[in-house]
């Protein structure tokens, strides 16, 4: 098994013819012609037609003209009515249905802004356009959260909104609001904790890029000061926040920031993160593959210890399924890295005897707290290993090595 050199983590798309109409055939001769009557040549050679017969005749024909007339018109009705009522349709959806979804979006609803007021904002990461909008008017930003996101549309900005904290002043046109907020905030303190960080080492972080001193930030950074706003912290062990201080870059507006204000970002960020892992299935998966009884504290705890063996993310799952093997025989974990955290350096052969709390050489099970904070690929690992019969590995910058006995185990360095 590898041993951990130091405490810096490594690097984490138409028309149908007529039928009648032949060629060469004559034109077919309406039955309603209003042109002159004509009688047969027969008839014509032995009487004549009455001044009043063809007075009647013509009558007759212009009356039926006039009715079919009327009948041709008359058939358009219908078509006119239903012409009239699909448009009263379309005025009804968007008189009444629109407004309905936009007042959804909080579209109706307008405030008065009071300028010259001083308000903080902050944008989760992967927030949408809607809950800007919520947040802006909650601040008293913005006067009308439609008003504001028919402005973000237009200007095509829903995509290039970024997260972080920002500090606006009420009463700013909501232009140069939304010229900030796809800029990206600007921040008077940024803080980056890499992957594999321990507590001790984030408190030092925060002393040289916040000012605050590390023994004041160490103080703070206890589970009981934060359990009644996150849950996840119940299983704690220690009172403890090793492990849950979650890696990332954080920015603050100010640069009197606090350590409680530090602290709840990152534990904000771990919540964000792990969000999608359903843990209480895990466990069960766990206990039912292995045989092994665990807690989240747990998991968090095996990837911490993932993070600091691992070299690369596609080495953790299987780093995971040897702990779990070892754990469900009850083999020690024999992890260097878990003494290298309580020791605070590299470990010696000598050291692998010693008693300590945190040497899985000579303690079975996992440590009695995380030893670093882990990334969300080691905590995936954690809460999913691979189905391996792996007991052993050998891991260096250049080659990883998996066994399933110490022999082949032996033969890999």
């Amino acid at each position: 098994m590898a041993t951990t050199d130091g405490r810096t983590p490594r690097g984490s798309h138409f028309g149908t013819p007529d039928a009648s109409a032949r060629p060469g055939s004559a034109p077919a001769q309406s039955p309603l012609s209003t042109g002159n009557v004509t009688a047969p040549q027969s008839a014509l050679s032995g009487s004549r037609v009455s001044s009043r017969t063809a007075a009647a005749t013509r009558r007759a024909g212009a009356h039926g003209v006039q009715r079919d007339e009327h009948a041709r018109h008359g058939s358009r009705a219908p078509y006119f009515a239903l012409a009239f009522v699909a448009i009263a349709l379309v005025l009804g959806v968007v008189l009444v249905l629109v407004p309905a979804l936009t007042a959804g979006e909080g579209g109706g609803e307008t405030q008065t802004i009071t300028p010259g007021t001083t308000v903080t904002i902050t944008v989760p990461e992967g927030a949408g356009a809607s809950v800007v909008a919520d947040a802006l008017f909650d601040g008293g930003l913005i006067a009308n959260k439609s008003e504001f996101l028919n402005e973000v549309r237009r200007t095509n900005a829903e995509s290039s909104l970024k997260s972080g904290t920002y500090e606006f002043v009420t009463g700013i046109d909501q232009s140069d609001i939304i010229t900030q907020l796809t800029t990206g905030p600007v921040m008077a303190v940024t803080i980056t904790v890499p992957e594999g960080y321990t507590l001790s080492d984030i408190a030092a972080l925060v002393e040289e890029k916040a000012g605050i001193p590390a023994e004041d930030f160490l103080a703070q950074a206890k589970a009981s000061n934060y359990v009644a706003d996150y849950a996840f912290l119940s299983d704690v062990s220690d009172d403890s926040l090793e492990g849950y201080l979650f890696p990332k870059t954080y920015g603050f507006p100010t640069s009197d920031v606090t350590a409680d204000e530090i602290i709840r970002a990152m534990l904000d960020q771990f919540e964000t993160e792990v969000a999608s892992i359903d843990f209480d299935a895990c466990i069960a998966s766990i206990q039912e593959r292995y045989g092994v009884t665990v807690n989240e504290d747990d998991i968090i705890t095996m990837a911490s210890i993932i993070e600091r063996e691992a070299a690369s993310d596609d080495q953790r799952a299987d780093i995971a399924s040897v702990f779990y093997n070892r754990l469900e025989i009850g083999m020690m974990l024999q992890s260097d890295a878990t003494l290298v955290y309580s020791l605070g350096r590299n470990v010696t052969a000598d050291d692998l005897k010693v008693d300590d709390p945190y040497n899985t050489y000579t303690r079975e099970g996992l440590t009695p707290t995380p030893i670093c904070s882990p990334g969300l690929p080691s905590i995936q690992a954690a809460a999913n290993p691979s189905e391996t019969t792996y007991l052993y590995f050998y891991i260096t910058p250049d080659t990883a090595q998996f066994s399933e006995t110490y022999d082949e185990h032996m033969q890999s360095w």
